[in-house]
Parts: structure tokens; C-alpha cells; sequence
């Protein structure tokens, strides 16, 4: 078995993925429901067949209800979810939000 600091960046990327979904089951069984998980970057460090499995991970969660937000400059993610929020800076600090589906 490995300790924690001698996993790659997409296996740690892959844990704490792994941690969130599995708190998110254990809460269900709480009575607790959580509907919302948003995921901020990580997908970088996946090789494409991770990567493939993380999105499809993802999609089955959405696809039992629960949003998913992700976070991320990897085209092949961004190819794959249809509904995109793109955050664009004007000036003096403002920014204009759009949604984007496909």
C-alpha cells in the first residue's frame, strides 16, 4: 500500500473524488440529500481513460438528479457537458455571466 504523497496528482485527484462521493452516499443514508457537488479543476492530471471514467461518473450523478458543477479548462470535459456558464471580466472589476446550452 502507498501513503498518500507518493500518489500522482490525477490518483489524488481520483481520491478526493472518490471521498466526495462517498460522503455524499453516506449522507443520504442520514436523511440528508445532498443535490449539488462542484468539482474545481484536477481533471488535468488524468490520463484520458481516468478522465473518460471521472465524466462518466459525473454524468450518471447528473443523471439521477443531482447537479454537478465542474470547473475546468480541459476540452474534452467542456466538450462533453452541454449547459456551460461562462464568466467574462468587463471592467473596474464587473464581470457578465451568460449560460450556454447546447
Amino acid at each position: 500500500m502507498r501513503g498518500l504523497h507518493n500518489l500522482s496528482g490525477g490518483e489524488r485527484f481520483l481520491v478526493s473524488l472518490a471521498l466526495a462521493l462517498g460522503l455524499s452516499e453516506m449522507s443520504t443514508g442520514q436523511g440528508l440529500r445532498i443535490e449539488s457537488l462542484f468539482i474545481d479543476e484536477g481533471f488535468g492530471a488524468l490520463d484520458s481513460a481516468s478522465l473518460g471514467a471521472a465524466i462518466a461518473m459525473l454524468e450518471q450523478l447528473h443523471a439521477t438528479g443531482r447537479r454537478v458543477g465542474v470547473i475546468s479548462h480541459i476540452e474534452e470535459v467542456k466538450e462533453r457537458i452541454p449547459v456551460k456558464i461562462a464568466v467574462t471580466p468587463v471592467a473596474r472589476g464587473r464581470s457578465v455571466v451568460e449560460v450556454l446550452a447546447e
